[in-house]
């Protein structure tokens, strides 16, 4: 897993790469400027193009100007830098950097307090005023030049995080930061980063490595982590000869009503796709022909009118519940009942999360090893309105040590909070998977890896992953605007298969 760091333990890790690589602060600043231009001059080959360097006075704007400088040295022909000199204080690296930059032909000009912002007209901006340190919103002068670069409309990239921006913890929701079509991170994502909120602020993130010691960043035992494919392909167990239907476990879907049958027949395509030996739909009688004729290879035990159905609740490994079940009184009972006599780890979904969130005393049957899937809404209801994503991942890690369950939060970077305190972030998925019935399959993915005995933080894991990475094989190669969850539900088969290769 790639650890992600706070802010603070961003300054510790470089901090200790200076003292034990060892290398100096001005020359590790160096060596992060080389990576960026790096990358900058290879998708920004016009050397002829105005470009403007926008600095603060601390390290970020020692990153600006050291960029600058390489630039020149590359040859960029039209290269503007504008120090915002808001207070007396400088960083030693930034001053070493001005001296050096000072030595080219470079046009320097500094913007002082409550000053006038020159008239701009770069196509290229390039912001470097200030860092991850932030710990408030903007003011003042601050604030008046990033709404001048903002108003610009140009494109911005940022080194390390768009000004005003915060790294972590929460982002005010009128918060005033630079707008930057690319963010040029060092080392790894901010947390931040992978929350809604930087949406606004962060069209596209490019991650570049600038060597810092990651023996060390693994000893801050950091709680967040995103999840790559190496990850999920170490986790993944193949199929072995001599196995059968019973290796892979019996999982057991209750979901539908006569209107919604279709989250039934994903949440349970999605279950089969995914490898459980065999699996069961729990669905209303007029689901039965639907059931069938989509997918026969699954079982059904059908639900008439009120009558609740009779299950035999030790045949199964794991029961997954809640696509398109409803709010009534037939689903509310259906649900206790499964609470009252089963005692595994159960997938709640959709209207079983809802059911939890209205009906508080189902809480205390929810077995522990269970996982709760909700979407921001379904959060919400379940644990208390929030206003913003940080909030949300702080009240996750509370609630699942509360219940002893695993919460997979819905996301771009889907969230899963383990009951240990762990929090992980999904790196696969795209836009085109933003269709209804999307949950539904990774419900029946998530369950279906519970019925195969994996973890439940691994079935989080797995499920979220491969579930977006189908998603990716599908829209990515062929520019597809739109995927259809059947369609990746499908999928899902050789995209475990391309992981376990």
């Amino acid at each position: 897993m790639l650890p992600l760091l706070t802010s603070a333990q961003i300054r510790e890790a470089d901090a200790y790469t200076i003292a034990h690589e060892p290398i100096s602060s001005i020359d590790l600043m160096e060596r992060a400027s080389k990576v960026f231009v790096g990358w900058f001059i290879n998708h920004f080959p016009d050397k002829k193009q105005a470009i403007t360097v926008y600095c603060g006075t601390g390290n970020n704007g020692g990153d600006g100007l050291a960029i600058a400088r390489m630039l020149t040295d590359h040859q960029y022909k039209s290269l503007n830098v504008r120090i915002a000199r808001f207070s007396d204080k400088s960083t030693s690296d930034f001053d070493q950097n001005l001296e050096r930059l000072q030595q080219k032909s470079v046009q320097l000009t500094e913007i002082s307090n409550g000053g006038y912002f020159p008239e701009d007209n770069s196509a290229i901006i390039i912001d470097a005023l200030l860092g991850t340190g932030l710990n408030k919103p903007l003011e003042d002068d601050y604030k008046r030049l990033v709404s001048f670069i903002n108003d610009l409309k140009r494109i911005v990239v940022a080194v390390d995080i768009p000004t005003g921006f915060f790294a972590d913890g929460e982002v005010p929701p009128d918060a005033v930061a630079i707008k930057s079509s690319l963010t040029i991170t060092f080392q790894q994502p901010k947390i931040n980063f992978l929350l809604p909120e930087s949406g606004p602020y962060v069209d596209c993130l490019e991650v570049l490595n600038i060597g810092l010691n990651e023996k060390f960043i693994g000893l801050l035992n950091s709680p967040y982590h995103a999840v790559e494919e190496k990850d999920v392909r170490q986790m993944l167990k193949p199929r072995h000869r001599f196995s059968n239907k019973g290796t892979y476990g019996h999982a057991l879907i209750v979901a539908g009503q006569a209107e919604t049958m279709g989250a039934a027949l994903l949440c349970s395509a999605g279950c089969a796709y995914a490898g459980a030996g065999l699996t069961t739909a729990c669905i209303p009688q007029g689901g039965l022909i639907a059931l069938n004729s989509y997918l026969p290879e699954i079982m059904a035990i059908v639900r008439n009118g009120a009558e609740q159905p009779r299950i035999t609740w030790e045949t199964f490994n794991v029961v997954g519940v809640g696509p398109g079940l409803g709010k009534d009184e037939m689903a509310l009972a259906l649900l206790t009942d499964i609470l009252t006599n089963y005692k595994k780890s159960i997938v709640f979904d959709a209207d079983a999360l809802n059911l939890l969130s209205t009906h508080r005393s189902l809480w205390k049957c929810v077995p522990a090893g269970s996982i709760l899937t909700p979407h921001m809404k379904e959060f919400d209801r379940l644990f208390g309105e929030h206003t913003n994503w940080w909030q949300r991942i702080q009240t996750g890690i509370q609630k699942a040590a509360e219940f002893s369950v695993n919460i997979l939060l819905k996301n771009d970077y889907t969230i899963v909070i383990t009951p240990a305190g762990k929090v992980y972030f999904n790196t696969s998925s795209n836009a085109a998977m933003a269709s209804g019935g999307m949950g539904d399959v990774l419900t029946g993915i998530i369950t279906s890896l519970l019925a195969q005995q994996y973890t439940p933080e691994e079935a989080c894991i797995i499920g979220a992953y491969i579930h977006g990475k189908a998603g990716d094989e599908l829209a990515l190669p062929n520019r597809l605007n739109v995927v259809l969850p059947g369609q990746l539900a499908a999928r899902i088969p050789a995209t475990m298969a391309k992981l376990m290769a």
